[in-house]
């Protein structure tokens, strides 16, 4: 990586269990963020850290994709997944009553396979002890991402070659269709540009996690 500042901790995926379940014995709801460019297995990794604790729930910011329909009035559609195709505003105010809410908080999950989101698909209930939430610009500073940082304890971010990246975002594309030729344009146009926004915040973070090739390369959110 890059960017990645030698002041920033390296963590593997094995500790990062042990620092969640760690944070879990906080006396209030802990939310933890995991950060990562387009393809390096974000979900994968949430859904690792969720499965290793006693009460936590995955909250993607994925969810918060405006609609297509939405994309296409602003003339954004064929910038999906940029920074300012997201609904923001409405994932602070998730973050902010996932801290302060005693009832269930009802979130949003992304449906690859519809391009869309479904409202109300993910329930945190109150028990829940932490939450962790992934995305591409949770340290971002433009477009109001500058905003979440504020209501996450900690944000992790999870390291990932260039090339592993870019050949697990054409796979994916492919698998949902494309052509390759299109899914290639895709990448190079369009997520490029995103990986590179992502990188260049990585600094921020609390703490740098690297895991082997072989356990991210299921997730390509």
């Amino acid at each position: 990586m890059d960017d990645q500042s030698p002041s920033v901790p390296v963590m593997t995926l094995e500790q990062a269990q042990i620092r969640a379940a760690w944070l879990a014995e906080a006396p209030q709801r802990v939310v933890i963020g995991l950060v990562g460019a387009p393809g390096s297995g974000k979900s994968t990794v949430s859904d690792h850290l969720t499965a290793s604790l006693l009460s936590a729930v995955a909250v993607p910011m994925d969810g918060f994709h405006f609609s297509n329909e939405v994309l296409r009035d602003l003339g954004r559609r064929q910038r999906k997944g940029a920074p300012d195709t997201f609904d923001v505003a409405g994932y602070v105010a998730l973050l902010q009553r996932l801290r302060a809410d005693a009832g269930v908080v009802y979130a949003p999950r992304f449906d690859r396979s519809l391009e869309e989101s479904i409202g109300s698909a993910i329930a945190v209930a109150p028990e829940c002890r932490v939450v962790v939430t992934e995305g591409n610009y949770l340290l971002a500073q433009d477009y109001g991402w500058d905003a979440v940082r504020s209501h996450l304890d900690e944000v992790w971010y999870l390291d990932v070659p260039r090339e592993s990246l870019v050949k697990r975002l054409v796979a994916r594309r492919v698998s949902h269709g494309h052509p390759e030729a299109e899914a290639r344009a895709w990448v190079d146009n369009v997520d490029s540009p995103n990986i590179d926004h992502v990188v260049a915040t990585a600094h921020k973070a609390d703490f740098i996690l690297t895991i082997p090739e072989a356990q991210g390369a299921q997730g390509e959110q």
